[in-house]
């Protein structure tokens, strides 16, 4: 493809990213086949290769109108396009400069900046932790959107005792130790019986994601910064083997760390070292499934398994956990079709785009189910918080993180 760069982007960090993906786009069109977005709405503008347009458009010197913006923010930003290019477009680098250059020049309504705002500050804030403890005590009054985001109370059990010399640090993330409890302390227990340490930084907080996808990439720089900051001393000293993501939308922004501050000297050889010890939780099978084996009574149904995008598409990591799963003794099924399609979730998607993440959400459970021909699953496992707690807003089958699973069928 094609440009001619405005001005005021020639020889900016961001016009020549961008140029340089933009390159790469031949304009196959096979992208729009799996855009979760295009396949819903039917319009050119609201697939990858009418959004490269629009923001060819703007770099080009065009004014973005609010119609470009609004394009824009209906992208999941799910990747999946990546998946399918041929030509190895770099879209998700993409939509961020031209999601931040249009947040620049086409205001919001005022209702909108205070959603966001609200979003991007609210859910890696401390205030966080009350304010979900608070929605629990008067969950059943709140209206049925928000109830939906505000998951029973579960009790995540105890955290191992024992230490180990082989470690490994845990990003413990922003809302899942408030949601989802059990997640890392099943995490942590699951280590502990393959004789792995799990240790937390308690100065790490959000990977930065939230405010990083909303627009405020400055402030999302920072919370990685803070984050490199808490887990040096620990890669300096050579005491942790890598640094485990549980959530794997937590992971595909730590992994870009490297990527996301190349530019700043006093961070950029950190971050790519940061970002090259981190690992998925699933990524730690293969070497747990030897250690465990003999360690798990499993379940005897089958389960449905969703990966996330983050996961698949993002991280390129596909059929890890279910084939180290069966290595375990466990069944887990991802839907006949459609497996590769976001379930809507998507972050802060699923608040900002209600009705495109709900219609996502009810398709990729009835593909799900249809896995299923005589009885539901036992549960629908995932490897996300985010989609765990939006696909259970739509459905009464418990929905869980698989690392969850294998903790409950460990032999005491």
């Amino acid at each position: 493809m094609q440009t001619q760069l405005a001005p005021e982007y020639q020889n900016t960090p961001e016009g020549q990213e961008a140029e340089a993906i933009l390159r790469k786009c031949v304009h196959c069109g096979f992208c729009t086949a799996t855009c979760p977005t295009y396949q819903l709405l039917g319009d050119e503008l609201d697939g990858p290769r009418g959004r490269i347009y629009l923001i060819k458009q703007v770099l080009e010197g065009q004014a973005p109108t609010r119609k470009t913006q609004q394009h824009l923010d209906r992208c999941l930003t799910c990747r999946n396009c990546e998946s399918t290019c041929p030509s190895g477009v770099q879209y998700g680098h993409l939509v961020d400069i031209g999601r931040k250059i249009v947040e620049e020049k086409v205001p919001r309504p005022l209702a909108e900046r205070a959603t966001r705002w609200v979003l991007k500050e609210g859910l890696p804030s401390p205030l966080f932790a009350p304010a979900m403890k608070l929605g629990r005590s008067v969950r059943g009054l709140l209206h049925e959107r928000l109830r939906a985001k505000v998951p029973v109370h579960q009790d995540p059990g105890s955290w191992p005792a024992r230490t180990h010399a082989r470690k490994v640090l845990l990003l413990e993330g922003c809302v899942q130790p408030s949601m989802a409890p059990n997640i890392n302390h099943a995490t942590a227990r699951v280590l502990d019986a393959a004789g792995i340490e799990t240790v937390v930084a308690r100065e790490a907080g959000c990977c930065g994601a939230v405010k990083f996808h909303l627009n405020d990439q400055e402030g999302g720089l920072a919370q990685m910064r803070a984050n490199i900051d808490a887990w040096w001393p620990y890669i300096e000293r050579g005491e942790v083997e890598c640094i485990v993501m549980n959530a794997s939308g937590c992971g595909v922004t730590v992994k870009e760390y490297g990527h996301l501050l190349r530019l700043d000297p006093q961070y950029a050889d950190k971050a790519a070292r940061v970002s090259g010890l981190t690992r998925d939780l699933s990524e730690l099978l293969p070497d747990l499934v030897p250690l465990l084996k003999d360690r798990v009574r499993p379940a005897g149904r089958a389960f449905a398994y969703h990966p996330p995008c983050t996961l698949q598409h993002g991280q390129k990591l596909r059929g890890g956990v279910e084939r180290h799963m069966a290595a375990l003794g466990f069944e887990l099924r991802v839907a006949r079709t459609e497996s590769h399609l976001c379930c809507g979730s998507a972050g802060t998607y699923s608040v900002l785009n209600h009705e495109i993440s709900h219609q996502l959400r009810d398709r990729k459970l009835g593909v799900l189910g249809a896995a299923f021909a005589e009885e539901p699953p036992a549960a629908i496992l995932s490897a996300n918080m985010g989609c765990i707690t939006h696909l259970q807003s739509g459905t009464e089958i418990p929905v869980r993180h698989w690392i969850e699973l294998l903790d409950e069928a460990l032999l005491a």
